[in-house]
């Protein structure tokens, strides 16, 4: 079929691949770095106690067979070294056979990972991940040209993200209609980058352009996708534009990214206004490879009744999944914005016994906001887990009831795997006798109290989250939760 493959899109889905493989290098790492702590044997909400209550049908995960932290462990660090491989080219190195398995066993891998994680798995950038995973293994190899169909498929993935999370502001919250929730936002998302104190004291007229961009960028342009060259492909770098700005603004882990990976692979590269490298000669695509990419097809096609029913709908809902492996998805983001914020700030202390002498120290997290004279980092695409959880259980109590008393044992306990994901702890050389969670408002610091005090927050004491607490019992010092 010489439709079939269209080698315009050679450069554009190198690019999508291999960054896509580095994105995939990210995951794992942030699993392997990050797991023990939070779904570990001995973590919070512990893999083994998941998979005896919810069944393989409805989380299909290699866990279900057998977990321990070395074989979770292990099945991360393989995940990583073969996004690694990948991304340095094996896979365009190797036949189309064992090309497209080395895709589908990383996307099979991180699935098992995806389907364990619970809450701490429960955004879109995790489903977005394996959608744009699963179509990245029938996008064929440096042997063969780009399928059109799946060409198209990752525009139709592009779609509905962009413009599914254009509807859910629309419908939601008020100031996106008013044009006003950038007034807010950067100050108030959930992990503010080096930029966003800037970004939230642009002049508000440019909040205003900034929301109304954003409208034309996710509610307009997404249909220029399916127009034909080069309307298309300026569709894509408007769509690349606007998440770099995003990029710039704050850290939404590797969601902007795959966006723009999503949106390279629909630019033409003779179509852009510098030269690029001409066109390899391709093999012509084998028969069985062509029924694969045509049932494929099929398969995304029918499954995306739901989602499409659901961007049509009033009600509609946000970084959902309608099938146990993710294939496709729906997808939005900040259907309302916070007008204040708030942070959960722990606090340990010595003391056995509490006066109002008793000094309290503060913990310290790598992404989430604390002191406020230390000005947040750039993290993304790499993902601080608990940071981001944390972010949302001043909102509602809800969103840590099934774990923030565990996080606050596991410090208690001066539990290394636990303090691994925090950037300071107060206590090295011994554990703490007392912890306590306390809430506070914070806001960015005006232009003339940066050049007074040089701290980009300012922050006042809400009230007490969790009371002082101390372990029941005394325990072994080398004692882990659980044990």
């Amino acid at each position: 079929m010489e439709w079939f493959a269209s080698s315009d899109y050679w450069l554009a889905r190198l690019v999508f691949q291999r960054g896509l493989a580095a994105v995939y290098l990210l995951g794992f790492l942030a699993a392997a770095l990050q797991f023990r702590a939070l779904i570990g044997e001995r973590g919070m909400l512990p893999v083994p106690r998941y998979v005896a209550r919810v069944p393989f049908r409805k989380s299909p995960s290699a866990f279900h067979a057998h977990y321990s932290d070395r074989f979770f462990a292990a099945w991360a660090w393989a995940g990583a070294l073969l996004a690694a491989a990948v991304l340095a080219g094996a896979a365009d190195a190797v036949p189309l056979g064992a090309s497209m398995a080395m895709w589908a066993v990383l996307w099979a891998l991180y699935l098992s990972i995806v389907n364990v994680g619970q809450i701490w798995y429960g955004f879109g950038w995790e489903t977005l991940l394996l959608e744009a995973g699963f179509l990245a293994v029938f996008l064929g190899n440096a042997r063969t040209g780009p399928p059109v169909l799946v060409l198209w498929l990752l525009r139709w993935l592009l779609f509905r993200v962009e413009f599914g999370a254009g509807l859910i502001k629309l419908r939601g919250d008020r100031c996106w209609r008013k044009l006003t929730c950038l007034d807010y936002h950067h100050e108030t998302q959930p992990m503010p980058g080096p930029l966003s104190w800037f970004f939230h004291h642009l002049p508000r007229p440019a909040h205003r352009v900034e929301v109304a961009a954003n409208h034309v960028a996710q509610l307009v342009v997404p249909f220029g996708l399916f127009a034909p060259q080069p309307v298309a492909t300026w569709a894509g770098v408007v769509v690349i534009v606007t998440q770099l700005w995003l990029v710039a603004s704050g850290n939404f882990a590797w969601l902007n990214w795959i966006t723009i990976l999503l949106a390279a692979g629909a630019v033409d590269a003779a179509r852009l206004p510098f030269p690029t490298p001409a066109a390899p000669r391709f093999a012509a695509s084998p028969l069985w490879f062509e029924v694969t990419v045509l049932t494929v097809t099929a398969l995304v096609l029918a499954l995306s009744y739901r989602p499409v029913r659901n961007l049509l709908t009033r009600r509609q809902r946000m970084n959902t999944s309608f099938d146990p492996l993710h294939l496709v998805n729906s997808y939005g983001a900040f259907g309302s914005v916070n007008r204040t914020r708030r942070e959960v700030v722990i606090e340990g202390t010595r003391d056995a016994e509490l006066t109002e002498g008793t000094v309290w120290h503060e913990y310290g997290f790598y992404g989430k906001p604390g002191e406020p004279g230390r000005w947040p980092r750039q993290w993304a695409p790499f993902h601080w887990r608990l940071d981001w959880m944390l972010w949302f259980v001043p909102l509602s109590p809800a969103y840590g009831r099934s774990w923030f008393d565990g996080f606050v044992e596991r410090l208690l306990l001066n539990d290394r795997d636990t303090l691994r994901l925090l950037r300071h702890n107060p206590f090295p050389d011994g554990r703490p006798a007392h912890v306590r969670a306390r809430l506070f408002q914070y806001r960015f610091t005006t232009w003339r109290e940066l050049r007074e005090t040089g701290a980009c927050w300012h922050r006042e004491h809400v009230r007490d989250l969790t009371p002082p607490v101390r372990l029941a019992t005394p325990l072994d010092p080398h004692a882990r939760p659980g044990a």
